[in-house]
C-alpha cells in the first residue's frame, strides 16, 4: 500500500516526520478506533481503505456481516468489528472507514475511523497476554505503548480473527473457483432437465400481462425479459404510431412497439407500472409496452382452447392464437403468437426501422445470438430492501396471495399454511422467515411463488416479484461462503456493476431438507 493510497483514504501520514522514521527494522501499522478502544494493524496485509460501501445484506450468514459490497466489480464481505467485540451497534458516519485486508480473499472490516500510520519498532511492542480488557486477548498479537499520540494500541490479529470467526470465509479461496465452476454446471443441468420436464408436460408455461384492463400472455419460452420504460427513447421519423421508438438494451437497438396502439385502445402515458415484454423470434427482437406484468401461469392444456376461425383470420385479433379459462372460466386470458405477431405490418416496419438507423449484417446477429446463449434468465423478486434470483424454469407459476390460508398443526414455524390451487393442496411457506428475517404484515403486493421439491409442488410468499432479468454468465460468480446453510442456498451472485445492482442467486432445489419436504407432504 503506498502513502498515496492511505492519504485518499481520509488517514494521516504525518508528513515528514513518517518518512523520516522509516528504515529497515521499522514496521508500518495503520491504527484506528472501534468504540472506546484503539487498534493497530500490520500494513502490509491491507490492500487500501475504503469509505463505506452500500451493502447488499445476506440471509442465513454470521451476524457480524453486514452484508456485500461491489469493489471495482468484486464481491467484497463486509464485516463489523463492533459486533465481533460484542459493542453496541452506532449509525455509520462520515469518518467510518472499512479496512480491506487480504489473508488469502479480501475482507473489508468496518472501523469507527482511521486515525493515523505509525511506523513502531520491534522493541516497542509487548506480549499482551497478561493484559485485562474488552477484547479477547487470543485475537491479538501485541500491545504498542505511547505511540501516535495514544497511551496504549492493540494489535489486533486479523489472520486469527478470520480463522476464528470465519473459517468457512478464509476457505474461500480454496474453494471459490470450484465453486463457481460447480454451480454452472449444476445450472446448465437444471435448465436442461427443466427443458426435458417441460417437453413432456401437457402444461402451458406463460407470463401473463395487463393492456386496458384485459390480460394477455405469452410462452415464456418466447420471453427474453422484462424491463421498466427506461426515459430516454429515439423517436423514428415517418413510423407507424405504434411503433413508441428505439432503445438501447444490452449495446442493442431495440424498437418498442405500444400493444395499446396495436391493439386500436385509447393511448395512455406510461407509469411507474408499465414495462416492456421482450420477444424473440429467430434474429428478430421486439419490446412490447404494456400497462403492468402480473403473473408467470403454468395453464394445464385442457383449460387453453383455440382462437375462434372466424375472429382469428384478419384484423385485430389475428395475432391472438388461444385463450386460457381460468378460475372456472371467470377469467380469460388471451395467448399472443409471437409468430402471428412478427407477421403484422407494425412489426415489420419497426424491425426495418431499426435496420434503416443502424444497419446489421448477418454475422453481427450470430454475435448477439451466442451472446444471448450465454446469458442467464431468472424471475427477480424482492425480500425487504434485497433482490433475489431464481431460473426461469424452475418457477412453476406465480400467484397472488389468499385472504385466508388454512393453518396445518405440528409444521415448522415458516409454514404459513396451505391453500387450494386449482383443485390441489399447495403448502405455503414464508420465505422471509425461512431465511431468517423477520415476518412482515400481508400487502397487495406479495406473491407465491411455486417450485417442484423432492417431488412436492411448494409456495413460498414473497414480498415483491420485480421482473424477468436475462444476466450475462460473466455477471455471475461463486458467493462467498458465509454459513454452510447459505452456502448451499445462495451460492451465487449476479454482480451487475454498470446497474449498480447486486442479484443473490437462489437454489430453489435446497429451499426445503428432503426431511421437511416429507414432513409437509404427511401433513
Amino acid at each position: 500500500m503506498t502513502t498515496e493510497l492511505i492519504a485518499q483514504a481520509g488517514t494521516s501520514l504525518g508528513g515528514d516526520e513518517f518518512l523520516d522514521e522509516i528504515d529497515s527494522d521499522i514496521r508500518q501499522f495503520v491504527t484506528f478506533v472501534v468504540g472506546e478502544e484503539v487498534f493497530a494493524v500490520d500494513m502490509a496485509p491491507v490492500q487500501e481503505i475504503i469509505r463505506m460501501p452500500e451493502v447488499v445484506r445476506v440471509p442465513l450468514a454470521p451476524g457480524t456481516l453486514e452484508g456485500l459490497s461491489n469493489l471495482r466489480g468484486k464481491l467484497l464481505p463486509i464485516i463489523s468489528l463492533r459486533r465481533i467485540f460484542g459493542f453496541d451497534d452506532e449509525p455509520h458516519g462520515d469518518a467510518t472507514r472499512a479496512l480491506v485486508v487480504d489473508f488469502g480473499e479480501p475482507l473489508g472490516f468496518i472501523v469507527d475511523r482511521v486515525a493515523s500510520v505509525v511506523g513502531v519498532a520491534p522493541a516497542q511492542i509487548e506480549d499482551a497476554s497478561a493484559m485485562q480488557g474488552t477484547v479477547d486477548t487470543e485475537l491479538l498479537s501485541g500491545i504498542i505503548k505511547e505511540v501516535g499520540g495514544h497511551a496504549m494500541v492493540m494489535v489486533l490479529n486479523f489472520e486469527k480473527l478470520i480463522r476464528n470467526e470465519f473459517s468457512e470465509i478464509a476457505a474461500l479461496s480454496r474453494g471459490a473457483s470450484a465453486s463457481r465452476q460447480a454451480g454452472n454446471i449444476a445450472a446448465e443441468t437444471a435448465g436442461k432437465n427443466e427443458e426435458d420436464s417441460e417437453q413432456e408436460t401437457d402444461e402451458l408455461q406463460l407470463v401473463s400481462f395487463e393492456v386496458a384492463d384485459q390480460e394477455y400472455a405469452v410462452a415464456i419460452r418466447e420471453v427474453q425479459e422484462i424491463v421498466q420504460i427506461p426515459d430516454n427513447i429515439i423517436r423514428v421519423p415517418r413510423s407507424e404510431s405504434h411503433v413508441l421508438g428505439l432503445i438501447t438494451l444490452r449495446s442493442r437497438l431495440l424498437p418498442l412497439v405500444s400493444l395499446r396502439s396495436l391493439f386500436g385502445l385509447p393511448a395512455r402515458a406510461v407509469d411507474e407500472k408499465s414495462r416492456f415484454v421482450v420477444l424473440t423470434l429467430g434474429s428478430a427482437t421486439v419490446g412490447l409496452v404494456v400497462d403492468g406484468v402480473r403473473e408467470v401461469l403454468r395453464v394445464p392444456k385442457s383449460e387453453v382452447d383455440p382462437m375462434p376461425a372466424l375472429l382469428s383470420q384478419d384484423g385485430d385479433m389475428s395475432e391472438i392464437s388461444e385463450i386460457c379459462r381460468l378460475d372456472g372460466g371467470k377469467r380469460l386470458v388471451s395467448i399472443i403468437s409471437a409468430r402471428n405477431l412478427f407477421s403484422h405490418s407494425a412489426i415489420k416496419d419497426a424491425l426495418r426501422s431499426m435496420k434503416e438507423i443502424k444497419p446489421e449484417s448477418d454475422s453481427e446477429h450470430s454475435e448477439f445470438d451466442d451472446d444471448m446463449d450465454e446469458d442467464e434468465q431468472v424471475v427477480v423478486f424482492r425480500l425487504d430492501k434485497e433482490e433475489f434470483g431464481v431460473p426461469i424454469r424452475s418457477v412453476q407459476e406465480i400467484v397472488r396471495v389468499p385472504e385466508e390460508l388454512t393453518r396445518v398443526p405440528h409444521t415448522p414455524r415458516f409454514v404459513d399454511g396451505v391453500i387450494n390451487l386449482r383443485g390441489s393442496v399447495l403448502p405455503v411457506i414464508d420465505l422471509r422467515v425461512r431465511l431468517g428475517m423477520n415476518r412482515v404484515e400481508r400487502s397487495d403486493r406479495q406473491r407465491i411463488m411455486v417450485f417442484l421439491l423432492n417431488g412436492l409442488r411448494t409456495g413460498f410468499v414473497v414480498d415483491q416479484v420485480a421482473e424477468v432479468l436475462r444476466i450475462p454468465r460473466h455477471a455471475i460468480e461463486a458467493a462467498p461462503k458465509l454459513s454452510s446453510t447459505q452456502g448451499e442456498l445462495l451460492s451465487r451472485m449476479a454482480n451487475l456493476e454498470k446497474q449498480k445492482r447486486m442479484v443473490q442467486l437462489l437454489d430453489p432445489t435446497h429451499l426445503l431438507e428432503a426431511e421437511q419436504a416429507m414432513a409437509l407432504a404427511k401433513a
